[in-house]
């Protein structure tokens, strides 16, 4: 890999390159999380949208949300028909449509929380669970009661699935803000190669965290509070 390559490959901006079929070509370690939540031709069609009219490249400011991303501006080059590239500009902040409920909130281990859930889950049914925790992440401070309810609610959508994959990650360059500060976020990712039932989720809107679904993953993030 040469220099560039690598330069690219480390951006934490999400780089994409398409076929005129809308395949994906080539996409940076940062796109490969975007893709986690959005379909690959949603992106595409998004290239599309804001490609230049002629060959060449264009960058446009937009105000473009997905899902928890936000993002600034978007470039778009292409030298031919059967190519295209993209690049987003994230913002270093994560947009919340509702403001995070902060007021009960006790220092607590993540770990433990997550266990005592995949334990209730296992009583239930016979799933295996494949854990992806970074033991560097502190004990901080959550609500515990909230956050393990949604928790169980959460993994029973993948009642069917014979294999669980549970992630709990610090998210790099991502930040909320909450009364004018701002927080690094933690991020717990529930996710099968099955497809999960979420229509049973009764979550209230002004929770701890953050809670973002899609058909294969859950994931839940929550403010770094110390």
């Amino acid at each position: 890999m040469s220099f560039f390559e690598e330069w690219v490959e480390l951006d934490l901006n999400p780089i994409l390159s398409f076929s005129s079929s809308s395949k994906i070509l080539y996409s940076n370690s940062e796109a490969q999380f975007l893709l986690n939540r959005i379909k690959p031709k949603e992106l595409f069609d998004l290239a599309l949208a804001y490609a230049p009219k002629t060959f060449g490249a264009s960058t446009s400011y937009i105000d473009l949300t997905i899902k928890n991303y936000t993002f600034y501006a978007i470039s778009v080059k292409y030298e031919n028909d059967e190519e295209i590239h993209m690049k987003l500009y994230k913002s270093a902040m994560v947009k919340k449509e509702s403001k995070l409920n902060i007021k009960n909130i006790n220092t607590t281990n993540i770990f433990t929380l997550v266990d005592l859930s995949i334990s209730t889950s296992k009583i239930k049914k016979n799933i295996n669970f494949i854990k992806n925790y970074d033991p560097s992440i502190p004990e901080f401070k959550l609500d515990a009661s909230s956050f393990i309810k949604s928790l169980n609610q959460v993994i029973e959508s993948f009642s069917n699935s014979q294999n669980i994959t549970c992630s709990i990650l610090l998210k790099i360059g991502e930040y909320i803000k909450i009364d004018g500060k701002k927080y690094s976020l933690i991020s717990v990712e529930i996710a099968s190669n099955e497809k999960a039932d979420f229509s049973a989720i009764n979550i209230k809107e002004n929770n701890s965290f953050i809670l973002s679904l899609d058909d294969y993953k859950a994931t839940l993030d929550l403010p770094l509070i110390i």
